[in-house]
């Protein structure tokens, strides 16, 4: 065995995910081995060009290829939160959203499918409508304050993300004290909130790449495994983000070879979910971590 594998396998066994399951429609979600959520825009306008699917052809065909390359979870967002997009109404994200739901549930009925909004009215159209899995907010309940009884209401998972402000405005001067610490204290009163309104499959997004400098986004990387305590599963989304391709001097077209080795730190830090553009790659970086793990038992 080479150094460095030796050295992933040993250091594998330093944090170790706990094991983790969310209901989904009445069957259990196994997150005791990290998965792989499988990105699809349907937006003109997000910052990774190539993830952008606007015909019915190019929808289906991702939709296809992150399930053949064993993505678990496919993620569907109509509203571009790049810093700066244009803002885009409820009808129009709904009606983009709707569209590829459609296709993908007729070319894949049981496939668990997210939507990454942060509207209650367009989630729960999509969860009543067109059977969705999963709600990502990337505000936390923040832009919409009916979201959080909506989803206990509608008795789905939430992907609960960190962020400050709106897509707008959120690169304006963040500031943090300890930004560790206010992440942390963040998700520990959300997820008092949902827990309180009945809601327990909760995923923490830490949110990296919002409302975060690059100084900010490797600080709180590098404290991740500080979230495990509340005890709920991580997912981490940096593919392809601009912590790696500023921090490199190069653009997000470039960034495959930072976000693996980002993928890679976040499993070894504790993640249950690597959300991805570039799903083949990360879950090679799964299938190594794991036979590091095993390995190393």
């Amino acid at each position: 065995m080479s150094m460095f594998l030796f050295f992933l396998c040993n250091f594998a066994t330093m944090i170790k995910a706990p094991e983790y399951t969310i209901n989904i429609k009445g069957q259990l979600l196994d997150l005791s081995q990290p998965c792989v959520m499988g990105i699809l825009n349907v937006t003109p306008d997000s910052f990774y060009a190539a993830s952008r699917k606007q015909n019915e052809e190019a929808i289906v065909s991702r939709a296809n290829e992150i399930l053949l390359q064993g993505g678990t979870i496919i993620d569907i967002g109509a509203y571009s939160s790049r810093s700066g997009a244009a803002d885009v109404s409820a009808e129009e994200e709904m009606e983009r959203l709707s569209r590829a739901l459609r296709l993908i549930r007729n070319e894949h009925p049981n496939a668990i499918i997210s939507v990454d909004t942060f509207r209650a009215d367009v989630a729960e159209r999509c969860v009543t409508q067109h059977g969705v899995d999963i709600i990502n907010d990337i505000s936390g309940g923040e832009l919409d304050s009916n979201m959080f009884g909506t989803v206990a209401r509608l008795k789905v998972p939430y992907i609960l993300m960190h962020m400050k402000g709106t897509p707008q405005n959120m690169q304006q001067a963040p500031h943090y004290d300890n930004i560790t610490a206010e992440v942390l204290q963040y998700f520990g009163r959300k997820v008092d909130e949902l827990h309180e309104l009945g809601v327990n499959d909760i995923i923490l997004d830490p949110g990296y790449g919002f409302a975060k400098t690059l100084e900010h986004n490797m600080e709180l990387f590098r404290n991740q495994s500080a979230l495990l305590q509340l005890g709920l599963p991580l997912l981490v989304g940096v593919s392809r983000k601009s912590m790696i391709y500023r921090l490199l001097n190069s653009t997000p077209e470039e960034a495959l070879n930072g976000t693996t080795v980002l993928h890679t730190m976040a499993l070894l830090s504790g993640a249950s979910i690597l959300r991805a553009h570039d799903v083949k790659e990360a879950m090679e970086v799964v299938k190594i971590y794991k036979a590091c793990y095993s390995t190393s038992e």
